[in-house]
C-alpha cells in the first residue's frame, strides 16, 4: 500500500467520523424539539383543564413557572445544538476538502506511474523495432 493510499484511507476515515458525529447532533436536536413541542402540547391542555376546573386554576401559577424552567432548558438545548451542529458542519467541509486533495495526489501519481511505464514500453518498443530494422 502507498502512502497515498494511505492517506485518503485515514481522511476517509476522519469524514466518516465527522459525519456519524454529525448525525447524532443532529438526532439530539430533534429530540429536544420534540421535547419542546410536547411542553407545548402539555400548556395547552393544561390551559384548557384549567379553564374548566376551577381549583385547577390554583395549582397554574406553579404549573407555568416549571413550565417555562423546563422550556427555557429545552431552548437552551437545541441552542447548544445548532451551534455544535454548525461547528461540526464546518470539520465535515474542512475533512472533505483534505480527502479531496488527498484523492488528487493518489491520482496524480498513479497518472505519473502510468504514463512512465508508457514511456518504457514505447522505448521497449521502439528498440525492438530498430533490432529488426537492422536485421
Amino acid at each position: 500500500m502507498s502512502w497515498e493510499t494511505s492517506l485518503v484511507r485515514i481522511a476517509e476515515f476522519e469524514v466518516e467520523g465527522l459525519r456519524k458525529r454529525l448525525a447524532a447532533i443532529l438526532e439530539r436536536k430533534a429530540l429536544s424539539e420534540m421535547k419542546l413541542a410536547m411542553l407545548h402540547a402539555e400548556a395547552e391542555s393544561e390551559n384548557a383543564r384549567s379553564a374548566e376546573d376551577a381549583a385547577a386554576g390554583w395549582y397554574r401559577l406553579g404549573f407555568l413557572q416549571g413550565w417555562r424552567i423546563r422550556r427555557d432548558a429545552a431552548l437552551a438545548e437545541i441552542a447548544e445544538a445548532e451551534a455544535e451542529e454548525q461547528g461540526a458542519r464546518d470539520a465535515l467541509t474542512r475533512a472533505f476538502e483534505e480527502l479531496k486533495k488527498y484523492e488528487q495526489v493518489a491520482e496524480s501519481s498513479r497518472m505519473t506511474l502510468v504514463r512512465a511505464a508508457a514511456h518504457r514500453e514505447r522505448i521497449a518498443f521502439d528498440e525492438l523495432g530498430a533490432r529488426r530494422a537492422a536485421s
